[in-house]
């Protein structure tokens, strides 16, 4: 795996310190992450009305921005192509056990007589070719191609708003006739349907916080590098503009804050670390209404714990 000088890179890009990270996002008129089991309308905390976005919602976007940003054909083991390292393990429309096959075909092992340090082999293939399985850690012992099961450095947890949300639905219709035979109906006047209704949930306004953890130990194993974790943090700034749809159109990042330890085992707790990074409304409003209507407290770098390095506003 490709080793990193600690001194030609910042100390949030240094794969083998540990980072605990807030992110700051918020959405205006729309739909941040459905729920299926409530008729898709937008999640939240049943206790206290609080919006909520899961982590899987968050790492599809990660996802959907590597494999923009660091285009590769996750169908090719083309090790030419500079971004081969970049596929996407987890995509729409692909079976994953289709993709341990790869691994054992690359390497050349059978499904049926493979040691376990065959297995190994096959499981570190796919850590090096599958940006997700490298970062997020996969359950790859499905079907007759067992990759066994790693875990990857970094952890997100469900994004969580700082005031209560309220969900408005809203009435739609398309001006637009689905079947021929309704034509037909409008045109001898028997009737027939010239549009067709639905509903869309929305969120007036909500501002979510969500907080982020890379293991360094957890990095050795799956060969994480200094160049992943740039690109892991650019996405988690940039992904909200490539993720742009009619639910979403008015999403984006706030604020990204990292603390990083000298120490892999960390310097001080991640929970007094985050406590640092304060959001307090700054004005009288029941439901704030937009990102102005917060205020922002980040600490300052210089009074961090010892060995504990602080890179903020890299949003």
């Amino acid at each position: 795996m490709p080793k990193t000088n600690k001194k030609d890179v910042a100390a949030h890009l240094d794969p083998e310190r540990r980072h605990d990270a807030v992110m700051l996002f918020d959405v205006t008129n729309g739909n941040p992450n459905g729920d299926p089991d409530a008729a898709n309308q937008p999640r939240v905390n049943p206790i206290d009305m609080r919006g909520l976005v899961t982590d899987v919602a968050i790492k599809r976007k990660i996802r959907n921005y590597i494999a923009a940003s660091r285009p590769a054909d996750s169908s090719s083991d083309d090790a030419s192509n500079s971004n081969s390292r970049y596929k996407i393990y987890v995509e729409e429309h692909a079976a994953l056990n289709s993709r341990h096959r790869r691994a054992y075909t690359a390497l050349g092992l059978t499904s049926k007589k493979t040691t376990t340090e065959q297995h190994l082999e096959a499981q570190r293939w796919m850590c090096e070719n599958f940006f997700d399985v490298r970062m997020f850690g996969a359950v790859m012992s499905t079907g007759d191609y067992n990759c066994g099961q790693v875990k990857g450095p970094f952890q997100i947890g469900f994004a969580s708003s700082i005031d209560p949300v309220f969900t408005i639905e809203e009435a739609i219709t398309r001006i637009a006739v689905t079947r021929e035979d309704e034509l037909e109906k409008l045109a001898s006047g028997e009737g027939g349907k010239d549009q067709e209704m639905g509903r869309k949930s929305i969120v007036p306004y909500g501002f979510y916080r969500v907080h982020v953890f890379y293991s360094p130990y957890f990095a050795q194993r799956t060969g994480a590098t200094s160049e992943d974790l740039e690109l892991f943090w650019q996405s988690l700034v940039m992904m909200w503009d490539l993720d742009r749809s009619a639910a979403r159109a008015d999403m984006g990042c706030q604020g990204l804050y990292i603390f990083s330890h000298e120490n892999p085992l960390g310097n001080a707790q991640a929970h007094k670390l985050f406590e640092r990074v304060q959001v307090e409304k700054v004005v009288d409003a029941e439901v704030p209404s937009k990102f102005s209507d917060y205020q922002v407290t980040v600490p300052d770098p210089s009074s961090m714990p010892p060995g504990v390095t602080f890179s903020g506003d890299l949003a």
